[in-house]
């Protein structure tokens, strides 16, 4: 069993030994490891084995060397021999080769110079062939500098496109490529706000110029409306198209005229029509499109540009605050706007997209309706009629021009015509200055006429006529006072003010004779009965007065009829025509005569008041004085010399002769009235506690003289005792006193033949007691006399039966 084991382990190191003589020295370890891994002590015998190898090894190797040592010996030997001959070799070599190098320094010293001279010719070459590249772009940058330099940023721009695209790619590996390429973008930014500041340079500028800009095409645009005017007088010669521009487009174009034919005659004719280029340089807008087109950043621009646009149209519109004052200030106000789309326009047909039909009609709109707001405030503030018509007369410009430019204009003529309603008001407040002024300076007399010129001056400034008074000498008098031609004129020249509004509106001569018509009546009906109707309720105002501003109203009112023709001639319109308004004069005057004619009445009262005022009876006399009272011979004197002055009334035809019959006749029948109420008033009195038969008696003497006034017909027309009726309360209850017949007055009381009729029970009752209270105090002994005593107790019968009488009437009501 150990003999197995001891052959089994000599095999295995054989195979070791073997495989560590043939393996590499790198893959032994693994053969090594494996000794170890066997049994215990093999690596013992393994070392004896490989030790064992070993000695064989070298006893094989020096029989080896034993075998070759004899031919090593003769090799070194005949070596030696050998070194002898190559030291002699080697010196012959050296020598020669000393020999060849110095016989070859000069060749090699020329083919080096050649070499070096092919060198630098093939570098030549080289350095040509990049310059040829390199030149083009260095050109072109120094195209760019002086391009920059002349702030010609366009080219600038294309100069970099093709150095960027082009050139530079060429010769992109050189440094000084590299560098140029990283400096054209910041040259880019840099022409970028350069051009921006030239814009903002640009907005400042036609900021400064629009109102230049809008007075040019403001004074083109009215010297195109005069020159319209002035050809639409002939007919054969018309007018197409717009014969001033502010942008170049618009041409002067006539029907066989030309804008250098005709015009020669004109004044100022010779005059350059300036454009907005005359006026603004526009050339920094379109570069800086064209940059920012070309930089790929257009639609910032055109932002930038719109903004900064609708800043100013608001900066624009805002009115100064004392704009009103002046026409001044509405000038450069309207200047100023037209001056901003006159260039919106010019840009807008200049350019391709900057700005838009729909950015322009969306300022227009909103700076439209700005413009309507503040000239509708500020116009409320002017009181004066000539500023309005010359701010109307500059909306019409404004509009007229705005219109040339193709924006529309309609709202404005809308607000003209609410303009017009303000200057119809502070025309008629004018001319209610004019008719007070003129009413103030008046005499109220007729206008006196001292020869034929005097007389065809007056009538060819008042429309009268009157063939009497034609045929009267002279000197003579007209029966309306110097007003009247006044108040007639003035009245034309409000309606020559009126017509100056409505010219240039674009309206119809219908629409234009309406409104003229209107404004007249507001004139008539308002201005001028206003100015009557004060002037009749003035404190100094008499009855004179009064009854010649009748005289001057019914001329007046005849004079309406030639204003309505007046109108007619100046519009062409037939009065005939439907709907074709008509002047209210008449009924204007009617209503001031009659307010006349109630002041007539009034004052006439009032006088009799202060008369009656002055009344002094003693109402405890024993008997009259025999003769009326002074205070009313005085009245009754006053009152026929005042009812004389109804004569001057017209009544030159039938209907004036009417007129002024009614009008006297009831003044004179208020007059008695009035009177007659004023002593049936004294007599009733309630502080009146007594009256004596004799006071009854003076009343009567002044009644009297009041009936033989009235019976005296001091206003020709009455009808029988018409006037004299206004007595009649008083006759009958005087007459009841004077002849005590109360006996017939109680009998026929109720009855429609009663010789009392007009006398009242209560009437009767209160006088009666008043005379009752009389008798008791001054017939103290009346009780002693028997007639006396018979009276009294008739007196108070009667005063009982006139009791019942009121009683009965009470209860009856």
């Amino acid at each position: 069993m150990a003999e197995s084991e001891t052959l089994e382990s000599i095999t295995e190191h054989e195979r070791i030994l073997q495989e560590i003589e043939s393996t590499d020295t790198a893959c032994v370890g693994p053969t090594l490891r494996s000794v170890y891994d066997d049994q215990p002590n093999a690596h013992k015998r393994f070392m004896e084995k490989l030790d064992a190898r070993i000695r064989n090894h070298d006893r094989e190797i020096e029989k080896m060397c034993n075998f070759h040592h004899q031919g090593f010996v003769d090799a070194i030997t005949e070596l030696l021999k050998v070194r002898a001959d190559a030291k002699k070799l080697m010196g012959q070599v050296t020598d020669t080769n000393r020999r060849l190098q110095d016989a070859g320094k000069e060749v090699t010293a020329q083919t080096e110079e050649v070499i070096r001279c092919r060198v630098q010719q093939r570098n030549m070459a080289t350095t040509v062939e990049k310059l040829q590249l390199c030149i083009p772009v260095l050109e072109m940058y120094s195209k760019l500098k002086e391009q920059l330099d002349s702030k010609r940023y366009y080219a600038a721009l294309k100069t970099m496109e093709q150095l960027e695209n082009t050139y530079i790619p060429r010769v992109s590996k050189y440094r000084f490529c590299q560098i140029m390429a990283e400096t054209l973008p910041k040259l880019r930014e840099e022409i970028k706000e350069i051009s921006m500041s030239d814009l903002k340079d640009f907005l400042e500028s036609i900021r400064k110029h629009s109102d230049k800009i809008g007075e040019t095409a403001m004074k083109q645009a009215q010297q195109h409306r005069t020159f319209n005017s002035a050809v639409q007088k002939q007919a054969s010669v018309g007018y197409a198209k717009p014969v001033y521009t502010l942008n170049g487009r618009a041409r002067a174009q006539h029907n066989g005229l030309s804008s250098g034919e005709g015009a020669d005659e004109e004044e100022g004719a010779d005059e350059e029509v300036l454009t907005a280029q005359d006026l603004v340089d526009f050339s920094p807008v379109y570069r800086c499109l064209h940059i920012y087109t070309v930089l790929g950043d257009r639609e910032t621009f055109e932002n930038y540009y719109r903004k900064q646009r609708k800043k100013q149209a608001r900066l624009v519109l805002q009115p100064q605050s004392n704009m009103h004052e002046t026409v001044e200030g509405y000038r450069k106000y309207f200047n100023q706007i037209v001056g901003f789309f006159v260039v919106e326009d010019h840009i807008l047909h200049a350019t391709q997209g900057l700005v838009t039909r729909a950015f322009t009609d969306e300022l227009w709109n909103m700076a439209l309706s700005k413009i309507i707001a503040v000239l509708r405030t500020h116009s409320s503030y002017c009181n004066d009629p000539d500023l309005v018509l010359e701010l109307k007369n500059l909306i019409v410009i404004f509009a007229d021009t705005l219109q040339g430019y193709g924006f529309p204009v309609n709202r404005l003529f809308d607000l003209l015509f609410e303009i017009r309603d303000q200057y119809n008001e502070t025309l008629l407040k004018k001319w209610a200055l004019v008719f007070r002024e003129i009413f103030e300076q008046d005499n109220y007399s007729p206008i006196p006429v001292e020869s034929e010129e005097e007389y065809k001056s007056v009538i060819s400034r008042f429309p009268f006529h009157d063939a009497e008074i034609e045929k009267q000498q002279f000197p003579k008098k007209l029966p309306m006072s110097q007003s009247v031609p006044q108040i007639y004129i003035q009245v034309k020249e409000f309606i020559y003010a009126s017509l100056k509004f409505s010219e240039s509106l674009h309206r119809s001569s219908t629409e234009i004779d309406d409104m003229l018509r209107k404004s007249t009546n507001l004139l008539l009906t308002r201005t001028l009965s206003g100015c009557l109707q004060n002037l009749i309720k003035k404190p100094h105002i008499g009855l004179t007065e009064l009854v010649q501003i009748i005289i001057n109203t019914t001329h007046l009112e005849q004079a309406c009829k030639y204003l309505e023709d007046f109108i007619t001639n100046i519009t062409n319109v037939s009065p005939e025509t439907i709907h074709t308004t008509r002047l209210y004069g008449l009924s204007t005057f009617k209503d001031a005569r009659h307010a006349a004619e109630g002041e007539i009445y009034t004052k006439l009262n009032q006088k009799i008041d202060e008369f009656i005022q002055l009344a002094d009876y003693e109402w405890s006399m024993s008997e009259s004085d025999g003769r009326a009272s002074g205070y009313l011979m005085d009245l009754i004197n006053f009152l026929r010399s005042t009812f004389q002055v109804f004569t001057h009334l017209p009544n030159n035809n039938n209907d004036h002769a009417a007129m002024s019959g009614k009008v006297a006749q009831t003044a004179c029948m208020s007059a008695c009235k009035h009177l007659s109420t004023s002593l049936m008033q004294m007599l009733l009195d309630s502080e009146l506690k007594q009256i004596s038969m004799g006071a009854i008696q003076q009343f009567n003497l002044d009644v009297i003289q009041c009936e033989l006034f009235a019976s005296s017909e001091p206003v020709p027309g009455f009808q029988g005792d018409t006037l004299q009726l206004a007595f009649i309360d008083l006759r009958q209850l005087l007459d009841l006193f004077m002849v005590w017949d109360w006996s017939t007055y109680l009998a026929d009381y109720g009855q429609p033949t009663s010789k009392y009729l007009r006398v009242n029970p209560s009437t009767a009752l209160a006088l009666l007691e008043k005379m009752k209270d009389t008798s008791k105090k001054n017939n103290i002994f009346s009780q002693f006399r028997k007639n006396d005593r018979d009276k009294q107790k008739l007196i108070e019968t009667v005063v009982k039966q006139l009791r019942s009488l009121v009683n009965g009437m009470s209860q009856h009501s």
